[in-house]
């Protein structure tokens, strides 16, 4: 798993539980259950860049839908609805990417 370590395997698992029907996906209760939600400005940014798969410093649409595939490998891809909300509420400079820093509050907000 990409954040063992970082993460209690339990909170992810819970937290890819509590989302695991189409549809269901809520960034602030997924961030709050897999304890992101409380963890440093610094290891947010280093989950940053594990969600970010090209390394662009930007994470786009694609990257979005595979979101929970980062939590654990056999986790499903977000409905299209979930993905367009998840960007929706992540960019909020409207350039259609969510960068280090929109993430960052993201995860904190």
């Amino acid at each position: 798993m990409a954040f063992a370590g970082v993460l209690a395997d339990a909170d992810v698992k819970a937290a890819l539980a509590g989302c695991s029907a189409a549809d269901s996906f809520d960034h602030k209760a997924f961030f709050k259950a897999c304890g992101m939600a409380g963890k440093s400005t610094e290891d947010v940014k280093k989950a940053f860049y594990i969600i970010d798969q090209d390394k662009s410093g930007f994470i786009e649409e694609d990257e979005l839908k595979l979101f929970l595939q980062n939590f654990a490998a056999g986790a499903r891809a977000l409905t299209e609805k979930e993905t367009k909300a998840f960007l929706a509420a992540g960019d909020s400079d409207g350039d259609g990417m969510i960068g280090v820093d929109e993430f960052a509050a993201l995860v904190k907000a």
